[in-house]
């Protein structure tokens, strides 16, 4: 059971990323369709990006005891693309809440300075 704790680790993550999405409605919960989209192509970059560390000799995959062992290219672990997912899903979040706050302050400011 201990080798799968990295990979359970990263689920937890991305459902917590998901549940602080669903309460804001600040991507998927916002428009699924776009944040499907985004996810998928943001996943599919990073894997590309991946992809070449490993042809050139710049990412190994390691021998982390956390890990589950399962590769599914050489040197590209189960785990990665789950953490590339989550990786994306994470920014989304920030970006988004970000980008909320952002407006609603400079809402703010105006309505201030209309007063």
């Amino acid at each position: 059971m201990i080798p799968l704790v990295y990979l359970a680790f990263l689920l937890l993550g991305i459902a917590c990323m998901l549940l602080i999405d669903r309460r804001f409605r600040l991507f998927f919960w916002r428009d699924a369709a776009a944040a499907s989209m985004v996810t998928l192509a943001g996943t599919a970059f990073l894997l590309l990006w991946d992809a070449a560390g490993i042809a050139g000799g710049i990412f190994l995959r390691g021998g982390a005891g956390i890990a589950s062992g399962v590769v599914l290219a050489p040197e590209l672990p189960l785990e990665e693309p789950v953490f590339l997912v989550f990786l994306v899903l994470c920014t989304m979040v920030l970006y988004t809440g970000l980008a909320r706050l952002l407006q609603r302050r400079r809402r703010n400011r105006t309505r201030r300075r209309l007063r």
